[in-house]
């Protein structure tokens, strides 16, 4: 093991980026730099370095130096465009994980405001002591704060889930969406309209889907994608926890999603659109969300939309342009 690696000032990272081959406008390099940090930028200078010709296909490492024409601009630029459409994704998140709780709430109040406690409503294998566990945690992490579980605490025995929501990450609601048996996903996902045609799958799909709702892992991608725009993490071309397309590629509207399975950024768009018009159906974040990859991606020369996982006809595609107001 090495010795830790030295600091660099920002009058040597310039130095050193200017040696590896890439333009540097001094002012607003120095700006960014001290803003943001040498070491948060190289995550997206990074695909600027050269690849090696041929490379290795199963751990592809890029040289030091950058390929021709890479500059400080435009690099600034697409940690610009990536931070927007973080602040675009928490957005749009938010109105998904609300209507979440609020449709797994309406399900099981129905069964009785502390029907989430009872663990034979929910599926076998489904660990419900744990999340219940987890639930009394974020109870108490609340406590001191939320004066509706101070309310209850004192004045009734147990907090029904329409209180319990309230102080629920959207981990938890996936775990939990996770755990209602079939038909309780089914209810929930067609209230969505994530309506697949089963007839349309083979022998292995039609196991898959009978067994549980795609929309579980969806949820489970879901998470990672908020938790990564919470934490201000690089999204552009990252790879998300993979989620099953075969059964949403049924619904028109879904039929462009990757075959087989999801992991980049385009599925999980996509789906949020697909979502985000049910919820709310004069909502413009569709709008706001092609605006920004039209007029703050497709302008940077070195970067291609197979990195987020368009496809090339994305923009022809109704659900991309069937807006018709703003909200």
């Amino acid at each position: 093991m090495g010795a830790v690696k030295q600091s660099t000032t920002i009058d040597e990272q310039f130095a050193l980026l200017r040696a590896r081959g890439m333009t540097v406008d001094e002012p607003l390099a120095r700006q960014w730099l001290a803003s943001v940090s040498y070491y948060r930028l190289s995550g997206y200078w990074y695909s600027y370095r050269i690849l090696p010709v041929p490379d290795d296909p199963k751990k592809p490492e890029r040289l030091d130096d950058f390929e021709a024409g890479a500059s400080f601009a435009e690099i600034a630029a697409l940690y610009e465009f990536d931070r927007k459409m973080r602040t675009l994704i928490h957005d749009g998140m938010e109105r998904i994980e609300v209507a979440m709780r609020a449709r797994i709430g309406e399900l099981l109040v129905a069964k009785g405001p502390l029907s989430y406690q009872d663990a034979s409503l929910f599926r076998d294998g489904f660990d419900h002591a744990a999340w219940l566990q987890t639930a009394r945690d974020r109870i108490e992490r609340a406590r001191n704060r939320n004066h509706a579980i101070q309310h209850y605490a004192t004045h009734y025995d147990g907090y029904p889930f329409w209180v319990l929501a309230d102080v629920l990450d959207f981990s938890d609601i996936s775990q939990l969406y996770d755990g209602l048996v079939l038909e309780d996903q089914r209810t929930i996902a067609h209230s969505f309209g994530l309506k697949a045609d089963p007839g349309r799958l083979n022998a292995k799909q039609k196991k898959s889907y009978y067994n549980q709702d795609p929309l579980a892992r969806w949820c489970e991608q879901f998470t990672v994608l908020r938790n990564t725009c919470a934490h201000h993490g690089r999204l552009w071309n990252r790879y998300l926890t993979p989620a099953s397309t075969n059964a949403f590629r049924t619904i028109s509207p879904l039929s462009s999603l990757p075959k087989g399975q999801s992991d980049r950024l385009y599925g999980a768009l996509l789906l949020m659109v697909f979502m985000l018009n049910n919820i709310s159906p004069r909502t413009s974040w569709t709008r706001k969300v092609r605006n920004l990859i039209e007029t703050e991606y497709l302008p940077l020369k070195a970067r291609s939309l197979d990195e987020m996982g368009f496809p090339p006809n994305w923009q022809q595609l109704e659900i991309w342009t069937g807006e018709t107001a703003s909200s």
